[in-house]
């Protein structure tokens, strides 16, 4: 097989975990959120950061982020 190529587009379709997670630490972060779930449904949260409000506050940013994204797309 050849060389997958990961496209810098927004797309509908889903991408394996261990895709997202790899782009991700060659990003070289600074702080990270984790939320996902396991093979068995059950939730998986991690967090570089202890204090939750400084945690819910990335995550606030990043749901209005996201929002805004989905707004430009639809016009």
């Amino acid at each position: 097989m050849g060389e997958v190529v990961v496209l810098p587009v927004v797309t509908s379709l889903d991408a394996p975990a261990e895709q997202a997670l790899k782009l991700a630490l060659a990003e070289n972060l600074k702080d990270a959120v984790i939320i996902g779930y396991r093979q068995d449904g059950t939730e998986y949260f991690r967090s570089s950061i202890a204090d939750g409000g400084t945690v819910m506050w990335m995550m606030e940013r990043a749901k209005l982020k996201l929002i805004r994204l989905v707004d430009s797309m639809t016009g």
